[in-house]
């Protein structure tokens, strides 16, 4: 959208009748849609719906995830005026994205959250369009890769994080966000030979065929190099990609539950996304942020920035297809 035009409409989270181009309206005003794209339940014609999913009753240690759909929408306001950086194309102008809302569940009834959520992935899915979902907390990955598979069979996944969600967990009612991977391998949605977990810095004495990359591998070896074996592993078949921002080091991102030193910079985090360009990436998300525990913003900013990249993946995805 032109500037001269933004200049004669009132909040185009709501107004725009176009759901390509870029958004010139203040940062500091108007509805937090998702770098500003139109909140809207209507999926004809949509080929990626950004969604939340405001839950965190799966943590481990501490609670504040809900509000990170939130912040991260605030945060990526800061964003809609370019085309990214370091990409030859531009998902905002050249697919339509719209910001589908937050999932609604009843927080009370924990039991039926996962059904609930997978229910509201199929939708989206079955309209044509992927997802770009923000978190929430990690176990939210698990019923949102049900969905997925339902489609598209056994996954490969790309699995950025300090902890490899790998605990052994055989009760599937059990709601952990510790367990989610160990449960989509047990169940079959997602293929370990084609998966690949980066930034680990945690003990697991099972990783159950999933391929790792720890944070020191990506530090000694470099980015170029871990994306290399990534890209490798997965192949060419559809994969996932779900980034815990606990994999980047507390100094970037101390708004996290379960922080743990030693993590990625937020640079060498964007060069492995960036990178990664050419992977057959069928959807993604950012989980884990906690705007509690981190006043500065700094943590929804960086959630932001990875969403984005997110969407260029897809989008890169959808071009060589």
């Amino acid at each position: 959208m032109a500037l001269e035009d933004a200049k004669t409409q009132v909040d185009t989270a709501f107004t725009r009748t176009d759901r390509r181009g870029l958004s010139f309206e203040n940062a500091f005003g108007g509805a937090t849609s998702f770098l500003r794209r139109t909140y809207t339940k209507d999926l004809t014609g949509v080929d990626l719906a950004i969604t939340g999913v405001p839950f965190d009753q799966a943590v481990t240690h501490r609670a504040g995830a809900r509000f990170g759909p939130r912040a991260i929408r605030e945060a990526s306001t800061l964003q809609p005026y370019d085309p990214p950086y370091g990409w030859p194309t531009n998902p905002l102008e050249e697919m339509s994205i719209i910001d589908y809302g937050d999932l609604a569940f009843d927080y009370a009834k924990v039991s039926d959250f996962p059904e609930t959520l997978t229910a509201h992935i199929r939708t989206i899915l079955k309209a044509g369009a992927g997802t770009v979902t923000l978190g929430g907390d990690h176990y939210i990955t698990f019923p949102i890769l049900k969905a997925y598979a339902e489609t598209s069979g056994p996954l490969g996944v790309i699995h950025f994080d300090a902890h490899s969600d790998l605990w052994p967990d055989d009760d599937l009612s059990r709601i952990d966000h510790g367990t989610m991977l160990y449960k989509a391998v047990k169940t079959g949605l997602v293929d370990p030979k084609r998966s690949v977990q980066i930034g680990i810095r945690t003990t697991t004495e099972d990783y159950l065929g999933v391929h790792v990359i720890d944070a020191r591998e990506v530090h000694e070896k470099g980015v170029a190099a871990a994306v290399a074996k990534a890209k490798d592993i997965v192949g060419d078949g559809a994969t996932y990609v779900t980034f815990d921002i606990d994999c980047l080091d507390p100094s970037a991102a101390p708004g996290t539950g379960t922080p743990v030193w030693g993590g990625l910079h937020s640079w060498q985090a964007a060069a492995c996304l960036r990178d990664l360009a050419g992977i057959n990436m069928v959807g993604g998300d950012i989980v884990e942020v906690s705007p509690p525990y981190d006043s500065t913003g700094a943590t929804a900013i960086a959630g932001a920035h990875v969403a984005y990249e997110l969407i260029c993946l897809y989008h890169w995805a959808r071009t060589q297809r």
